[in-house]
C-alpha cells in the first residue's frame, strides 16, 4: 500500500509540472487595471503641460509613449478574452487529457513490468557484502578455510592464506593470530614475522607494542634489509620517545632505498616529524647547488654525532639561508614549501605567518604556484 502511495504523490508532482505552464499561458497580459493606469498618466501629462512643469515637446513625447502603451494593454485584453472563449477551452482540454492519460500509461507501463508484489528485501541482502554471505566471495572464500581449518588445524597455509583475509576484513586480532599459526607450522621466515608484527601493530591501533617489536627484530635479524620492519622499528622508537634514534633508522632506510620506492615519501614525511633538518631538504636527494641550503649526505652523517645543541644550531642556521635566499629570489615554490615545513616542525608560528605572507606576495603575479602554496598553508595549518 506504501508502495502505490508514493507512485500516486510522484504522478501528482509530475503532473503538477506538466500542466502548470497550460493553466497559466496567456494570464501574464495586462488586464482593465492597466487601461485605467495608462489614462490617469495621460491626463497627469497634460495638466503638467498645462501647468508649465514640462514643456510642449516633452508633453508630446510623453503622450505618444503612453498611447503607444494603453494601445498594446487593449489589444491584449481583448486577446486575453478570446483567449479565455476558444484557445482557453483548448487548454483546459488538454490539461484535462494530460491529467488522465499520464496515470493511465504509467500505471499500464508499471503493471506490465514492474513488479509491485515482489516481498520487500533489505538493502544488506541485496548488495555485495552484505548480511547474504552468498553473494560475497570473500565471505564464500573465508567461510570455506575456517570450514578446512576447524576440521585440520594443523594446515599451516591455511592460516597463511587466512590471515590477510582478516586483514582486508580489519579483524586483526583474528589475523595476528591466524599469523602465529602459520610461523609456528611453516616456520619463520622475514616477511610472515613482519606481517605478524604488522597485524598486531594493527591490533593496537597503529602502537606498535612490545610483541609486535619482537617480531620485527626477529625480521630483521632474518633480512637485515627488509624496509618495512626497519620502518615499524623506527616508529616503535619514535612512540617510545626516541626521537633521535627514530630519524637514524629512516635515515639509513631512505639511504639504502631504491630512488624509485614508492613508500619513500612515506618515511620521509614520518621522517620530518621527528628532524627539522628533514623539513628543510630531504635526506637521500642529490646534494643541492651553490647557494641553496639543506644537508649534503656529509651533513647528515655528521649531524648523528652532535648534541642537541649543536644541531639546533645547524638546523637554524640552514633554515636562516633558505629564508634568506627565498627573500632575494621568491619564485621558487618548493624553497617557500620547505621553509614552512621547518617553522611549523621547530614552532615558529609567528616565522611561519611572516613567510606566508612575503610568499603569497612573491608569488602573486604565478596563479598556479599561488594555488599550490594556499593549498599547502591549509595542509600545514598555518594561518596568514
Amino acid at each position: 500500500m506504501m508502495l502505490w502511495l508514493i507512485l500516486a504523490l510522484m504522478t501528482a508532482a509530475a503532473l503538477a509540472t506538466a500542466v502548470w505552464p497550460l493553466v497559466r499561458a496567456g494570464r501574464t497580459a495586462a488586464t482593465g487595471s492597466d487601461l485605467v493606469v495608462y489614462r490617469d498618466q495621460l491626463e497627469e501629462i497634460e495638466r503638467d503641460r498645462t501647468d508649465r512643469r514640462i514643456g510642449a515637446d516633452e508633453a508630446e513625447a510623453a503622450r505618444v509613449e503612453v498611447s503607444r502603451r494603453l494601445l498594446a494593454a487593449a489589444n491584449a485584453e481583448s486577446t486575453l478574452a478570446a483567449e479565455t472563449g476558444h484557445g482557453g477551452r483548448r487548454r483546459m482540454a488538454a490539461v484535462a487529457a494530460a491529467v488522465v492519460t499520464i496515470p493511465l500509461i504509467a500505471f499500464a507501463l508499471y503493471g506490465a513490468l514492474g513488479s509491485p508484489d515482489l516481498p520487500w528485501q533489505p538493502l544488506a541482502s541485496r548488495t555485495p557484502g552484505g548480511e547474504d554471505p552468498e553473494s560475497n566471495p570473500i565471505a564464500q572464500l573465508l567461510a570455506r578455510v575456517e570450514a578446512r581449518l576447524a576440521e585440520n588445524p594443523d594446515d599451516g597455509r591455511g592460516w597463511e592464506v587466512v590471515a590477510p583475509v582478516y586483514m582486508k576484513l580489519e579483524r586483526y586480532e583474528e589475523a595476528a593470530k591466524a599469523r602465529s599459526h602459520a610461523i609456528s607450522l611453516l616456520g619463520p621466515t622475514a616477511t610472515r614475522e613482519v606481517d605478524l608484527g604488522e597485524a598486531l601493530t594493527a591490533a593496537a591501533n597503529g602502537v606498535v607494542s612490545e610483541e609486535a617489536k619482537a617480531a620485527f627484530d626477529r625480521a630483521i635479524a632474518l633480512d637485515a634489509a627488509n624496509f618495512k620492519a626497519q620502518f615499524y622499528l623506527g616508529l616503535a622508537a619514535e612512540q617510545d620517545g626516541k626521537a633521535a634514534e627514530a630519524a637514524r633508522i629512516w635515515r639509513e632506510l631512505i639511504a639504502k632505498a631504491p630512488p624509485d620506492a614508492p613508500w619513500l615519501t612515506v618515511v620521509r614525511e614520518q621522517l620530518s616529524r621527528v628532524d627539522p633538518a628533514a623539513a628543510v631538504a630531504p635526506p637521500g636527494t642529490a646534494a643541492p647547488g651553490p647557494g641553496a641550503p639543506g644537508p649534503r649526505p656529509d651533513d647528515i652523517a655528521a649531524a648523528s654525532q652532535m648534541t642537541d645543541q649543536q644541531r639546533s644550531q645547524m638546523i637554524n642556521g640552514m633554515v636562516n639561508q633558505l629564508a634568506t635566499r627565498l627573500h632575494e629570489n621568491g619564485s621558487d615554490l618548493d624553497g617557500w614549501l620547505r621553509l614552512l615545513r621547518a617553522y611549523k616542525v621547530l614552532g615558529e608560528g609567528a616565522k611561519a605567518k611572516a613567510a606566508v605572507a612575503e610568499a603569497r606576495a612573491a608569488l602573486m603575479s604565478e596563479p598556479d604556484k599561488l594555488r599550490r602554496l594556499d593549498a599547502a598553508i591549509k595542509e600545514l595549518g598555518i594561518g596568514g
